[in-house]
């Protein structure tokens, strides 16, 4: 709950440690993401933060531990380190390949901290190897959640029915897929030893990357809010919205975009139909919920105006390119602003809707919108 503090017409909200929320514990197959991320996404590189804004709209992450032969991700060393992971070396180069060595670690660290530590709620296997499915099972035995992590093309078909909750990198918002390249077959990553490809330095300033101003920070409430949605059974709270807001980015502060408390930013954002309130079950910790149309309706129907009249020239588009096409019509438009993670959730959507049709053409590895007869 936020507790209102200040003078009367500055009344700030204090964040109090939540002591309901889920403690997360993150432990990353390193080696097997790196691989899987550069042969299946066309040669990107694994960011790390992705995955911590998901897991921020679902816990607090106490423990951050990565396995890997690091001599051969020096890059990738600086970046995990930067995001405060503990780096467990795991060396191959020992006369004879260790196989499955890191997979060991990685298990008998995860098991030894689900008995020692209790508070650890919930458990992040980010990893595509089947290998771990036993660890996940003995997990949920000890009553402990676990969310899996992997790329889509190297993730074994075993792993994401035993977890609890299975996240794809290639879906997570911030992750933008290269599409210059043919995609490649379904690779096993992990079974793969050999150096990285060399990456461009990164820059020296931190990673995180703030809204410039708040048209792009109400883009970002909005997203954090649906996220919470589909997180939660309950309502979510405007407390709930500031710790996740802190949690991808712990240098947030509503009074760098000329708002004296977190409450007056959210009143402006619900005057501007991005959010709603409603009165909460404590005073001054209202409910925040997405509008029910705010503008949806006619974001739908611009994409299937967009589609219908491409579809009219040249046939049905491909998904590839379509929101550029839907931009040049209304160069503002972004799906997040309705709190959909991607375009083809969007897209989605239109089509519960009744107002496109989505069908996979396997000759072009890609998404066909066809525009419905009204």
């Amino acid at each position: 709950m936020l507790r209102p503090f200040g003078p009367p017409g500055l009344t700030g909200y204090a964040v109090p440690v939540e002591t309901e929320e889920e403690r997360i514990a993150l432990f990353l197959d390193y080696e097997n993401l790196a691989i899987g991320a550069r042969e299946s996404l066309h040669g990107l590189q694994f960011d790390l933060r992705p995955v911590l804004d998901a897991l921020a709209e679902r816990g607090r992450v106490i423990a951050r531990k990565a396995y890997a032969d690091w001599s051969y991700f020096d890059e990738d060393r600086r970046m995990l380190t930067r995001s405060h992971v503990e780096l467990i070396e795991i060396p191959q180069r020992m006369g004879a390949v260790r196989k499955n060595a890191a997979d060991i670690k990685l298990s008998v660290d995860a098991l030894e901290m689900a008995f020692e530590r209790d508070y650890v709620t919930t458990f992040v296997i980010c990893t595509g190897d089947s290998d771990f499915t036993p660890l996940v099972h003995k997990l949920r035995e000890l009553n402990k959640r676990v969310i899996g992590v992997g790329i889509k093309d190297s993730t074994s078909a075993l792993l994401p029915p035993a977890c609890d909750e299975f996240l794809f990198y290639d879906t997570l918002e911030g992750v933008d897929v290269p599409a210059d390249r043919p995609r490649r077959k379904k690779t096993a990553a992990k079974a793969v030893r050999q150096a990285p490809a060399e990456t461009e330095p990164e820059p020296a300033e931190a990673e995180v990357a703030r809204p410039r101003n708040v048209d792009e920070l109400a883009v970002l409430i909005a997203q954090t809010l649906a996220g919470l949605q589909r997180s939660s059974s309950g309502a979510v709270l405007a407390s709930s919205i500031k710790r996740a807001l802190l949690r991808k980015d712990p240098t947030f502060s509503e009074a760098d975009y000329g708002f004296r408390a977190f409450g007056e930013l959210l009143r402006h954002l619900a005057e501007r139909n991005v959010v709603e309130l409603s009165e909460g079950s404590a005073k001054g910790d209202p409910e925040v919920s997405l509008p029910s149309h705010g503008g949806e309706k006619e974001a739908f129907a611009l994409l299937r105006t967009v589609v219908g009249d491409l579809q009219s020239q040249d046939g049905a588009p491909f998904l590839s390119g379509l929101k550029n096409r839907v931009r040049k019509v209304q160069p503002d438009f972004s799906e997040k602003k309705y709190g959909y993670r991607g375009f083809l959730e969007f897209c989605r959507a239109a089509e519960t809707q009744g107002l496109v049709t989505i069908d996979w053409d396997d000759d072009a590895e890609d998404y066909v919108i066809s525009a419905s007869q009204a």
